[in-house]
């Protein structure tokens, strides 16, 4: 499954992918996960685990950089978060807005196959455990 996801993502055209990033949250927007992502917010939540107490220089950051990036981009800031500080996105955002549109929206989209690969692990995870446990709402 992950192979198979993996090689149709990247037979793709951009408009998919642009759809694909459109329905993400902006990193260290913590309230938007919440209101408009509910039915993923677990997830994104837990992958954004690092934003959650960072200062509030460093948020004010990511909030200036997303707006940087889109106005540039024209889509959204892309990247696997899980694992990484605040700081660490921060630094990350940085670096890549000065590519160009094409070299960036390749890595936007290595940054989602990431993701994606990470979802399909956790729902195969949990649809495992819901099996041995007979768990029908896992």
């Amino acid at each position: 499954m992950l192979r198979d996801a993996e090689s149709i993502w990247w037979d793709l055209d951009e408009s998919d992918w642009l759809q694909a990033f459109a329905a993400h949250p902006k990193i260290g927007d913590v309230e938007s996960i919440r209101r408009k992502y509910a039915a993923q917010a677990t997830w994104s939540l837990q992958e954004q685990t690092g934003v959650r107490g960072a200062s509030e220089a460093v948020l004010q950051g990511l909030a200036a950089g997303n707006a940087a990036y889109e106005a540039k981009f024209g889509f959204i800031f892309l990247v696997c978060a899980t694992g990484k500080s605040a700081a660490e996105l921060l630094a990350i955002l940085t670096a890549r807005l000065p590519a160009d549109r094409a070299s960036e929206l390749r890595v936007a989209a290595g940054e989602q196959a990431k993701i994606t690969a990470l979802r399909l692990r956790k729902w195969l995870t949990e649809a495992a455990q819901a099996t041995e446990t007979g768990d029908p709402s896992r």
